[in-house]
């Protein structure tokens, strides 16, 4: 986030992810069947994307929750359940070319995954973080800082030669 722009709000933020990433996987769907290059690069930004938000939910914001909103342990257990689930799909993914059997179901099934994962957090996690005594503003302000140093950690080189192991990203 540049010094200009106006801080946003945890949820807002969060929100704001949430529709980008599902802007990604609609356009990987809408993608052609050889478009194994555009696959390759969306789905490893979808991954990206995904690591950068779950890392900083489960280090700043679901603390928070759990800590602040009412009844939230089940909730915030729940989701960092499905963090873990969506980890491991996004670890294949990664590992994965775009040529490989079973490469864009997975990244299909991921999108699945993700969106019931969000409407979940959008319905029932964020209502309630907004009825707890939080500093949303100053909760936005950390998520952004995390994801912006996460995107400071220079890549690994990822292997994209069929049947290879790709290094994963270090967090």
């Amino acid at each position: 986030m540049s010094a200009t722009a106006k801080p946003q709000d945890a949820i807002a933020l969060l929100k704001q992810d949430h529709a980008e990433v599902k802007a990604m996987f609609k356009q990987f769907e809408e993608l052609g069947e050889r478009a194994f290059v555009a696959k390759k690069k969306l789905a490893d930004k979808i991954c990206l994307e995904l690591t950068k938000h779950a890392i900083a939910e489960e280090e700043i914001f679901y603390p928070a929750v759990r800590q602040e909103a009412e009844d939230s342990d089940d909730l915030v257990d729940e989701a960092t359940v499905e963090h873990a689930s969506a980890k491991d799909l996004i670890a294949q993914i990664s590992a994965m070319d775009p040529h490989d059997d079973l490469y864009d179901a997975k990244v299909k099934v991921l999108g699945e995954y993700i969106e019931h994962h969000v409407k979940e957090e959008e319905s029932e996690m964020f209502p309630k973080a907004k009825q707890a005594d939080l500093d949303m503003v100053e909760l936005g302000e950390r998520i952004q800082a995390r994801k912006d140093e996460i995107d400071m950690i220079p890549p690994e080189p990822m292997v994209t030669v069929k049947g290879a192991q790709a290094s994963q990203p270090r967090m």
